[in-house]
């Protein structure tokens, strides 16, 4: 095995014949066998003339492949991981944006990446086989991976996207000390160790997945069990099945799996340490419910791209574990600045700011969002947040408005475009309205400039969005309500709309 200095390196953790990645019904991988895998699919990307820098997109949803790729891309490449319900316009725009020159896709699927693929970008075709070996299309025979030029510790790893309410999606580019960085973090916030098992439900395309449940446990020489999918019904079987010791979420599949479990300790509880939520505010009623019935702590977390997803968590026992609070920072400084970028004091309502090694230098090529999202070497979240004495933070609200559906955040103005791409629309303004599984639904305003039924709409909606952006509600209205100075805010419409 090749010595690295990169966030493969999780791999180096686990003893060789120890199970490290149990994917239920395919493949069992040891870490020996895991560290293979990801030295030999680095070398086949390497063969085909990928090297550092270069974005390689991954579309892949959970299981082996979606693991193994990502780490063979990050130790030659940059890896671009998306997201498999992406329709082609969506995949086109990333595709583009990170600069992909290579698409890295099944066998049989990917099929609206392969459609969005830029001219002169290679797709490459790759699975695990029911005996656990690596095939790759196109895959060569030349340079051994102790003879790359992997990648290290100040090269850029990871390459995600977040959101902004009036913008195109920002690229994060996130580099091998910022995600190493994270998943200390983790592993150190809640004392993971090779006896830990993770079970997995969250997609390994975002950094809550991918960091939280699979990199973490692989770090500490733990198990990562990961199902194709998640499902309510399917959960309690992989529970009695595999017997995790912990596993993390957003509140939404915590929901699902709570609205399934009428008793208290059942079957498949027996090893877990704790549950852990983030992504989204987790309710003190539903986290009061969670406990009861898993009779263990439940941790909330505060995470997002930026920072290599953990900030914040509320510690293991016996330490004071604080419902309504995402917890005190980890690794990572907190502190609450006013509108000037000036420190308040403990207590005080303002925005949420950060620094520390897991979070990012900047937005890729867009020093208009750097200006904006940095002061005096503090992140700027966009959050709304207090601290008290004793370092423990609440979040107050989001300033950025971002849908938030069970953990997904959604640019509104990703759906304007959409809608307004239509031609009997002349403007529309999308926004979130409660949902009590999801959190937030997707709803719009839209004016019409001909004549355009709701059903038309919502179907134009669904050929060029994922499912989880599509409007749920759609309002048609003569005109979209406005701020004294002719700004339009998405809350305010929503209000006006959902509070008639």
């Amino acid at each position: 095995m090749v010595a690295r200095s990169n966030i493969a390196a999780v791999l180096d953790q686990g003893a060789r014949d120890h199970p490290a990645l149990v994917v239920p019904g395919r493949v069992s991988l040891s870490y020996s066998r895991l560290r293979e895998l990801a030295d030999e699919a680095a070398n086949a990307l390497a063969s085909q003339g990928i090297g550092r820098g270069e974005r390689v997109a991954l579309v892949f949803p959970n299981g082996p492949e979606a693991i193994v790729l990502f780490l063979a891309a990050s130790m030659v490449a940059t890896a671009c991981p998306l997201n498999p319900a992406y329709k082609e316009d969506e995949f086109r725009f990333y595709l583009e944006d990170v600069g992909a020159r290579f698409l890295v896709v099944p066998p049989s699927g990917g099929e609206a990446a392969r459609r969005a693929v830029p001219s002169g970008a290679t797709v490459i075709e790759a699975s695990l086989d029911a005996d656990g070996r690596l095939i790759m299309s196109g895959a060569g025979h030349g340079r051994a991976v102790d003879s790359l030029e992997g990648s290290s510790d100040g090269d850029v790893g990871l390459v995600l996207h977040t959101s902004g309410t009036t913008s195109r999606p920002k690229r994060v580019p996130l580099r091998h000390d910022n995600l190493t960085a994270s998943v200390a973090n983790i592993v150190a916030t809640y004392e993971l160790g090779p006896e830990d098992v993770s079970l997995c439900v969250m997609p390994l395309f975002h950094v809550h997945g991918l960091l939280a449940s699979a990199l973490a446990t692989f770090a500490s020489g733990g198990t990562v069990v990961v199902p194709d999918r998640f499902t309510p019904l399917g959960f309690w079987p992989l529970m009695q099945a595999h017997h995790p010791t912990w596993f993390t979420a957003s509140p939404t599949p915590h929901q699902l799996v709570l609205a399934r479990l009428q008793e208290d300790r059942p079957a498949g509880t027996e090893r877990l340490r704790f549950v852990r939520s983030c992504s989204a505010a987790l309710s003190p009623a539903q986290m009061g419910l969670m406990e009861q019935r898993f009779g263990v702590p439940v941790l909330e977390a505060y995470g997002m791209t930026e920072a290599s997803h953990q900030m914040a968590s509320n510690p293991l026992p016996p330490e004071p574990r604080v419902a309504g609070s995402v917890g005190c920072g980890t690794g990572v400084d907190i502190a609450i600045f006013d509108e000037a970028g000036a420190p308040l004091p403990t207590g005080a309502s303002g925005e949420v700011v950060i620094r520390g090694p897991n979070v990012m230098h900047g937005y890729e090529d867009n020093p208009q969002a750097n200006a904006g999202a940095f002061v005096d070497g503090w992140f700027r979240t966009g959050d709304v947040g207090t601290l008290d004495g004793a370092g423990y933070l609440r979040l107050v609200g989001r300033i950025k408005e971002l849908i938030n559906r069970g953990g997904e955040k959604i640019a509104p103005r990703e759906i304007d475009e959409v809608l307004e791409a239509h031609p009997a629309v002349k403007e529309a303004v999308a926004f979130g309205v409660p949902h009590p599984t999801w959190g937030e639904e997707v709803a719009a305003a839209v004016v019409l400039r001909a004549p355009a039924t709701e059903k038309e709409l919502l179907a134009y909606s669904r050929q060029r969005l994922a499912d989880f952006k599509v409007p749920k509600r759609l309002f048609i209205v003569d005109s979209i309500p406005r701020t004294p100075t002719g700004k339009v805010q998405r809350r305010f419409v929503a209000d006006q709309f959902t509070h008639e």
